[in-house]
């Protein structure tokens, strides 16, 4: 039971997303929801409450907000984390998305195969940032770290 069974975006404080940002972030938590691998690892001697876990995601403050509560909608955990360290690849990841986007609309295959190539290898690097920066807080496997920095992505896109 050591899994994400509903995440929630708190998008409240943020314009509208694109079209192009609302399917990202549609198709990550269907992802995310469908095959995911999150633990809370044992801290300060003390168990964490076991999966499966709901969830929150949000930006409070300039700080990546997770607010972790058990299937009882009993709080598990909370942390807080420095967007900083992501600035530079969300960045990078939504002007390559953008090139992503319009290339689907007017280039041939190859070409959208490149950037898309691209695209991977940014998310990839964000992912992993993630998961370091998750390090002693939260245990997850890369596909989970991929879904995540997606919604990490839409919410920090409107902030």
């Amino acid at each position: 039971m050591s899994r994400i069974s509903h995440i929630e975006l708190d998008d409240s404080n943020l314009p509208p997303p694109t079209p192009e940002i609302e399917q990202e972030r549609k198709v990550a938590i269907y992802d995310l929801l469908e095959d995911n691998s999150f633990t809370l690892p044992k801290r300060d001697e003390r168990a964490a409450p076991d999966g499966p876990y709901r969830v929150g995601l949000s930006i409070r403050e300039k700080r990546l907000v997770f607010d972790i509560l058990t299937e009882a909608q009993e709080k598990a955990a909370e942390f807080h984390l420095s967007l900083s360290p992501f600035r530079q690849v969300v960045k990078d990841y939504w002007q390559i998305c953008e090139s992503y986007f319009d290339a689907v609309k007017n280039m041939p295959p190859s070409q959208i195969e490149t950037i898309d190539m691209a695209r991977r290898g940014i998310h990839n690097e964000g992912a992993r940032i993630l998961t370091e920066r998750l390090e002693g807080k939260a245990e997850i496997d890369n596909d989970t770290s991929r879904r995540l920095f997606t919604l990490v992505c839409v919410l920090h896109f409107g902030s």
